[in-house]
Formats: C-alpha cells, sequence, structure tokens
C-alpha cells in the first residue's frame, strides 16, 4: 500500500492552495508561529482579546463567513447519515443556549454532558459556552457510584444525557444518593419519564442569540482524570485551551480544510478536546464522527475505506488490533497523516503500520490537564517508540525527585514551566482541592506525574507514571519498556506490566497477557517460557516478566487506560492474605 501514498503531498497543497482567506489565515489572527531552516515549528504563542470566547470567535464567524462549510460529518451504527455546517453550528448553539438559559442555567453553573458520539454534543458545548456555563463530559460507561460522587464534588445542576442503553438510569440512581437534586435532566435520542427529551424542547428557542460578554479567562470546561489512584480529580480549564489546540491540528495531526480528520474518541474524555472539539473546526477541516459503542476493527477500517478519511488519530492498541484484523482487506488509500496518542507506541506497531501503509506513526503525549505536551511534528523523522521532542507552546524538562534537571538517559519526571492559573494550553488547577493543586503546580512548573528519559537528540521516551515504576532488587523498571518487547511477540495482542510483591527482590516484574486467536489454546508453561525469553532476548534480562498470567481482559479506566495499580493491588492484597495464614 506504500505506493498509494504517492502525490499525497502534492494533493495536501492543492487542497491549500483552495483556501480562501477565511480559513488559509484565520487563524493567524489568533496564534503567532516561527519556523527554522529545516522548516519545522519552533516557536506557537498564542494571542486573544480579553473576551475571547471560541463559540462565538470562532464558530459564529466561520457561520457568518462561510456558513455552508461542512463542519461536521456524523454517521452509525445504522448507516444514518447527519451533516452540519458552520451556519448549522451557529444557529443550533444560539438555540442551545437559549433553552439554557430560559431553564434558569446561568454562568458559572455546572452542567454535565454523557452523550457519547451523539452530533447533539457538539452545539450542546458551544451553547454553554456561549452562556459562560461550565460544561463537564463524561463517559456513557459511569456506574451509579460515579454520578453520585461527580454530581457531589462538582456540584452538578443539570444533565444532558444518552438515551442509549442503561446511562439514564444509572443517572437517577446516583441522583437519588447525591447531596442535591439536579435541576433538569435532559436525554437525547428518545424520551424518558420525568426527563426533558432535548431535541423536542430545543426546536422551541430562537435560533439568534446576542452576544454575552465574558472572559478569556472565565472557566467553561472541567474534565474529571481518569482516576489511576484514588477518586477522579477535576481539571478546569479556561477559553485559552481552546486556541491552544490549534497547535494539535494544524503541527500534529496536520489537517487541511478540505480534508476529513477523525479522531477516536467519546466525547466524554479529554481526547475529544484535542481532536474532535476546538482545533479542527478552527482551521475549516470537517470532522468525522462514527457514534459507535463496541470497537470493531473491521468497522471502523470500513468506515476510513467508505468515508475517505484523510488524517486519522487512535491509541497504538487500536492500529494493533487493526493490524491483526488484516488491513490488506481495506482501501486505506485516502489516509495521508495518521497520529497515536493515549498510550505509549510499541515499536513494533510502528514498523508494521508503516511496512503495510507507508504512514509512520506520529506519536503525541499529553493528559487531561493540557493540550498536546511532546510530539512529532509535521517536518520532522519520529524515532518508533519516542514520544517525540516538546511542542512549541511548552518549555519543558526532566526533573529529579529534588527539582534538579537530569541528564541524557536519566529517568526524570515531566514538567512544564508555567505560571499557576495564569498559563495558556495547561489547566487552571483542580476544582476544590488545593492540595493535589499545589502539588502539581509548584517552584514555576507543572509536574505531569509522569515519567520518561531524553536521548542526545532531545527525543522523550515514555516511562510510566511515577507509581507504576517498578522497584526491583535495586533496579528502576519502566512498564513501557518491557511492554513493547511484548507485543512484539505473536502470541500477545495486548499486555500490562506491574510490579508483585517478592519476599527478596522487592517487586518482580509481571505480565497480564491477552493472547491472540491462534495462540489461546496454547496457553501453558511451555509458552510462558517462550515468552520469558523472548524478552530476555530482547531488552536487559533483568527486566523479564518473572510472572506472566494469561487473562482475558484488563482493567480499564473509563478513557481505556490500564489500571496498572488495579492489578497491583490486587497482587498485594493476595500477597499481604498469604502472610497471615
Amino acid at each position: 500500500m506504500k505506493e498509494n501514498r504517492r502525490g499525497a503531498e502534492a494533493a495536501d497543497k492543492k487542497g491549500t492552495t483552495k483556501m480562501n482567506d477565511t480559513v488559509e489565515n484565520w487563524h493567524l489572527n489568533f496564534v503567532t508561529e516561527e519556523y527554522g531552516e529545516d522548516g519545522i515549528l519552533k516557536k506557537f504563542g498564542i494571542k486573544y482579546p480579553d473576551n475571547f470566547n471560541f463559540a462565538y470567535d470562532i464558530i459564529d464567524k466561520f457561520g457568518e463567513l462561510e456558513p455552508n462549510r461542512r463542519a461536521l460529518l456524523w454517521t452509525d451504527l445504522h448507516d444514518n447519515e447527519k451533516t452540519l455546517t458552520f451556519g448549522d453550528l451557529s444557529r443550533l448553539s444560539n438555540k442551545a443556549a437559549n433553552m439554557f438559559k430560559a431553564m434558569g442555567i446561568q454562568k458559572g453553573d455546572h452542567v454535565m454532558l454523557v452523550m457519547k458520539r451523539h452530533y447533539q454534543f457538539w452545539y450542546t458545548l458551544y451553547g454553554l459556552m456561549k452562556i459562560g456555563a461550565v460544561a463537564i463530559p463524561a463517559s456513557y460507561l459511569l456506574t451509579a457510584h460515579d454520578y453520585t460522587y461527580r454530581f457531589n464534588a462538582a456540584d452538578v445542576k443539570a444533565i444532558v444525557a444518552t438515551h442509549d442503553g442503561d446511562v439514564c438510569e444509572y443517572i437517577e440512581h446516583g441522583e437519588k444518593e447525591a447531596e442535591h437534586a439536579l435541576a433538569h435532566k435532559l436525554v437525547v435520542n428518545g424520551s424518558r419519564e420525568g426527563w426533558i427529551t432535548f431535541d423536542e424542547e430545543l426546536e422551541k428557542y430562537s435560533d439568534t442569540l446576542e452576544r454575552i460578554q465574558g472572559s478569556a479567562r472565565d472557566i467553561f470546561l472541567m474534565y474529571f482524570t481518569s482516576g489511576t489512584t484514588g477518586n477522579p480529580k477535576m481539571a478546569i480549564h479556561d477559553h485559552t485551551i481552546t486556541l491552544a489546540q490549534i497547535q494539535n491540528a494544524k503541527h500534529w495531526h496536520k489537517v487541511i480544510p478540505n480534508g476529513i480528520h477523525l479522531t477516536v474518541s467519546d466525547t466524554g474524555w479529554a481526547k475529544a478536546a484535542w481532536g474532535k472539539l476546538f482545533g479542527q473546526p478552527a482551521m475549516g477541516t470537517t470532522t468525522f464522527v462514527y457514534d459507535f459503542d463496541k470497537f470493531i476493527p473491521a468497522n471502523l477500517l470500513r468506515m476510513i475505506e467508505k468515508y475517505k478519511i484523510t488524517t486519522f488519530c487512535a491509541p497504538p492498541t487500536m492500529f494493533r488490533f487493526f493490524l491483526n484484523e488484516g488491513i490488506e482487506k481495506f482501501d486505506l488509500s485516502s489516509l495521508t497523516y495518521c497520529n497515536i496518542a493515549g498510550e505509549a507506541l510499541q515499536p513494533e506497531v510502528f514498523k508494521q503500520w508503516y511496512d503495510a501503509t507507508g504512514l509512520k506513526l506520529m506519536e503525541g503525549f499529553g493528559q487531561s490537564e493540557s493540550t498536546c505536551i511532546i510530539g512529532n511534528l509535521i517536518g520532522m523523522e519520529p524515532k518508533p517508540g519516542s514520544m517525540g521532542k516538546p511542542m512549541p507552546i511548552y518549555t519543558v524538562d526532566l526533573v529529579d525527585k529534588d527539582g534538579n534537571s537530569v541528564p541524557p538517559g536519566v529517568v526524570g519526571e515531566i514538567v512544564i514551566k508555567g505560571d499557576y492559573c495564569n498559563t495558556d494550553g495547561l489547566f487552571r488547577g483542580y476544582y476544590r482541592n488545593k492540595e493535589q493543586t499545589d502539588a502539581a503546580w509548584h517552584d514555576g512548573w507543572y509536574h505531569t506525574g509522569d515519567t520518561a528519559k531524553r536521548d542526545e537528540d532531545g527525543y522523550y521516551w515514555y516511562v510510566g507514571r511515577n507509581d507504576d515504576v517498578i522497584k526491583s532488587s535495586g533496579y528502576r523498571i519502566g512498564p513501557f519498556e518491557v511492554e513493547s518487547v511484548l507485543s512484539a511477540h505473536p502470541a500477545v495482542l495486548e499486555c500490562a506490566v506491574t510490579g508483585a510483591p517478592h519476599p527478596i527482590r522487592g517487586e518482580v516484574v509481571k505480565a497480564s497477557v491477552i493472547l491472540t486467536d491462534e495462540y489461546k489454546d496454547k496457553a501453558g508453561e511451555d509458552l510462558v517460557n517462550e515468552i520469558q525469553d523472548f524478552v530476555k532476548h530482547n531488552t536487559a534480562p533483568y527486566k523479564y516478566p518473572r510472572i506472566v498470567e494469561f487473562v482475558d481482559e484488563l482493567p480499564k479506566t473509563t478513557s481505556g487506560k490500564v489500571r496498572r495499580n488495579e492489578i497491583r493491588r490486587h497482587d498485594f492484597e493476595n500477597a499481604e492474605r498469604e502472610d497471615k495464614k
């Protein structure tokens, strides 16, 4: 399929030359850029009026100047389709704003959105932005207990939720246990007793709205973090995050105004802000939305083929499943650029995808608290397995436990230079949690809690969360290093590496492995030994997993990240019980 990439750059340039003044120069009213002699972006800055609001200044402006430009192309599992132009988004977000205003939702009120990948999410979010309310996107996989915690912790006033599945039922049960009742409950794509039917209610309101003044520093968005340890924190963002996302779209995703971009993410995850909500519309591209529940590799590959997706971003695990499915059965020639994020990339996946398609997977790293922090930008030569280099909007370093910068090859915590509450592209702190905010923001740096190594060329290599690093017999072993090797074995479909308790070594490396179909009937001691030997021969022998456990699934957060801490906690609790016998 490599030959299908020929002419991609020419097609990109052709699309660029067609851009009218609205798209070609518009985003430059908000950002400043500086390039080196190699053509790679070196610096990226943001400038904006004091009252900047993405919904008014980007969506409505597009709606005014290019109302017929396609903004959203949506489809679902039943082949239903919906196209929304920028003019549509402008009008519908006005209607949503007027509806919420009539319900008494005011500036600063918190509204939770549990809307999966429904197209209504876009104009609901933009409508809330217009009236100064705070949107709290959430995954549809939450349980009643999760809702109770969130309703109390975030002081949620209203909720807009999908009718699909048991979401509404869980919300109702969670509300009963909460400290206060919700003022309003709106349901999308269906009706339910005691709930307002969103689509019917929306039609009652005007599609014109006089601008409601606010500040670019007003809080408009709150994300619950994945919660790998303890209850999830609540990262809050002001309007500057929306402009910071332009660097993702333009210089990392490489979207083009006449292209179609697909980021695989539920709207309840912060990754949706990276790839669906802000930077891509600001660049005038079409956002493609596939509204599905369960990830089925063949289905998503068919979407790329059918709708001729040009730029695509997904977690590395999905690419591994694509390769396992057999991508030669699909026409992916429309793809010109691919990105990965959400978890670290195994070099073997990079190699196999490149061999099959001629496309290099351009990795990026960031958090719910930020945009992309470290990435492989347009023009950079990616090193398989490396996150890339710091994005031009950030000053990034690696530091030891005392805050001292570490030299190349030494593991350190990823930190970003900035002023608390005053750094474009970074969160404003954790809602109602000064202790955790102060722990993250201090000494002029934001401490991410993630660790990495930096090579002599300035490329960063992910190691793991601070609390994921395995300490065995004096060695510090990053789980990703072992997972990268394991993933290259043909028996391994997915894996998670953790530290398991050991009476002498303190901890030993444990691998929880999901087997590929052809190896499922071979699970046993011989395969364990084969996998262990494979790791020993492909990385430092002390890193090999002394424990290999074959499992059917791995525990994950609602954002799809493996909960290594849950595996680790289970093993340590079992060890404690054995000691007491």
